[in-house]
């Protein structure tokens, strides 16, 4: 089984990306929502930690951006306990994907948090800042203040890049995203 790891910046269009490849995806942010909704022992044990903040079930998204924004130490919190859910749900994923030529992992803090493997292929999706920022703002609940905390806990792009074997130019067009996925599978199939 060959492993593609997405990278870039929030915003990018990794999923977008992830999406266009055409097989199995791993999607971490998916993941998170869900677990927000519906597991009850991860609403227990964040609300045991952070009860000032996690009251209720199905746990509401702003009181997580609330916890987020009012102390940098309750991000950490909340990245302890849901990254071993998302390990757990990561290793389902790829037990029920194991016969795949390919798959694909939509996983925003793959570096950081070491999720990858030594002989998976990085991919950069690359887009001009001022497209990103312009796409953010239009997404429902943009928090500039939220975003500028995500970003303090993420490698930069230039050592992503950096990491990477194939950068896909996504300009936010199909064209350009189709392009650089069929050169990419050219190259590794």
């Amino acid at each position: 089984m060959i492993r593609i790891g997405i990278l870039g910046e929030i915003g990018s269009g990794k999923s977008y990306v992830a999406n266009n490849f055409g097989y199995p995806v791993f999607n971490a942010d998916y993941e998170v929502s869900k677990i927000y909704k519906k597991d009850k022992k991860i609403f227990n044990k964040l609300n045991k930690e952070l009860p000032k903040y996690i009251r209720s079930f199905p746990i509401n998204k702003n009181e997580i951006i609330e916890a987020i924004l009012s102390n940098k130490i309750n991000l950490k919190k909340i990245i302890k306990i849901i990254h071993k859910e998302i390990r757990k749900k990561l290793e389902l994923f790829l037990k029920n994907n194991k016969n795949k030529k390919i798959i694909i992992l939509d996983i925003p803090l793959l570096l950081e948090n070491k999720i990858n493997n030594k002989n998976d292929i990085l991919v950069f999706v690359d887009s001009k800042k001022k497209d990103i920022y312009k796409r953010l703002k239009k997404r429902r609940g943009f928090n500039p203040n939220l975003l500028s905390k995500f970003r303090k806990i993420q490698n930069t792009s230039i050592y992503k890049k950096k990491k990477s074997h194939y950068i896909i130019k996504n300009d936010f067009t199909k064209k350009s995203v189709k392009s650089g996925i069929k050169n990419i599978l050219t190259k590794i199939l």
